[in-house]
């Protein structure tokens, strides 16, 4: 076991350790810091906020940076929303959309008075998928090491590939077996984050999306890692015509200063609640939920977007790992290099390809050495780094993963 190393400041794309050493921070820390670390701006605006109002109860009362952000939200957010529900990080936003997926058919079950509606209480997800650590978010997470003491108590999930363009016609059939008693099918789109960086085509999955829809099925978009420029498009739902009933968003919201989650839903799903009967109500609350300063840090993040200076730097990064994934696929003992926007990942050929392969530990501590922090997926090495990473930064990032290896 080595010891964790002490981390008492960052400055843009670096992390500076307790003994003055920089590393380059490739993974934006754990994919939450978009555009660096200690960002004057959206300092300045936590501080103002932090002045103002810290933190009030979000039943009964409300607050101007949290109007404010569900305004500019519901503006740029890929598909038809109409209301904003706040949380606290990645998990709960998909652990409240899971519950309000559930619970609309509930409702419309109770409602119906002429027709017995079937219950609708199972879920669809991908094999491989990862969308969090609480129960509803581990139920329609893949069946490995991070869920195993619980398998017992998890939800009912049916769990299908993810599509290509030779199972598709499968992939419907097994659809078809289960579609009356689906609640709701939840996805990472595009690519699978903790489970490795699988990616995928938009043009395959927005033909199961079509499909799903038709079985009137509500579809959960889990843009938490892909949100806010990950994949090259401000959201990986860009990429697909068929737009999701349900967004969940969190790591960037806030430009990776402080923990906040969005579940964002159309008005389809909001008037299932809409109803005088107080068994309707989704009764669903955190302490902290939509708290004015992780508000604030959001709309600085905005604001910074807003700039299109981020945006920018995401078609160069995005570029420059396009071209950086040729020089990789030379390279003896690594496969499937693949890219998606400002991710480039691939797998070391040693070992098996899990989380639990010991070989990611050894390649952090020999880039960590060379002044490079990236921290593989078991054999699965992948960057994602800050927007406001320097062209001379990205380099090194690139010639230290060439050297290690």
């Amino acid at each position: 076991m080595v010891d964790p190393i002490a981390i008492t400041k960052a400055k843009g794309s670096y992390l500076i350790d307790e003994n003055g050493k920089q590393y380059l921070d490739a993974i934006s820390s754990w994919w939450v810091n978009v555009h660096g670390h200690a960002h004057p701006y959206i300092a300045e605006k936590i501080y103002e906020q932090a002045q103002q109002l810290e933190h009030i109860i979000f039943a009964g009362f409300t607050h101007e940076p949290a109007v404010t952000l569900a305004e500019r939200l519901i503006k740029i957010l890929p598909g038809n929303f109409s209301k904003i529900f706040y949380s606290d990080d990645g998990s709960t936003s998909n652990e409240v959309a899971i519950k309000m997926a559930i619970q609309y058919w509930w409702n419309q079950k109770s409602s119906d008075t002429k027709t017995n509606l079937p219950s609708r209480d199972k879920l669809l997800a991908f094999k491989n998928a990862y969308h969090g650590d609480t129960f509803g978010a581990m139920s329609v997470s893949e069946r490995s090491v991070f869920t195993l003491a619980f398998h017992d108590l998890l939800l009912e999930v049916v769990f299908i590939d993810v599509p290509d363009e030779n199972n598709l016609h499968q992939l419907k059939q097994e659809i078809d077996k289960h579609a009356d008693s689906v609640a709701a099918f939840i996805y990472e789109p595009l690519v699978q984050g903790a489970g490795g960086m699988k990616m995928y085509a938009p043009a395959c999955m927005d033909a199961l999306l079509q499909y799903i829809r038709q079985k009137n099925i509500i579809c959960i978009a889990d843009e938490v890692m892909t949100g806010f420029g990950r994949t090259g498009k401000m959201f990986a739902s860009e990429y697909m015509e068929t737009k999701p009933d349900i967004i969940c968003c969190s790591k960037g919201l806030t430009g990776g200063t402080m923990a906040l989650g969005v579940t964002a839903c159309t008005e389809k799903i909001y008037n299932a609640y809409l109803d005088d009967d107080g068994r309707k109500t989704f009764f669903h609350g955190h302490s902290f939920t939509a708290n004015p300063i992780a508000c604030a840090a959001s709309n600085a993040s905005l604001d910074l977007f807003e700039q299109n200076i981020a945006l920018k730097k995401i078609e160069y990064i995005s570029e420059r790992n396009e071209a950086f994934a040729i020089q990789l696929k030379q390279i003896k003992g690594i496969k499937d290099v693949r890219v998606r926007g400002t991710i480039l990942a691939f797998e070391i050929e040693k070992g098996k390809d899990e989380y639990l392969n010991t070989i990611g530990n050894t390649i952090t501590t020999k880039a960590l050495s060379k002044g490079v922090y990236i921290r593989p997926l078991g054999n699965t090495v992948y960057i994602m780094p800050p927007y406001c990473i320097t062209e001379e930064e990205l380099e090194t990032i690139y010639a230290i993963l060439q050297e290690v290896f």
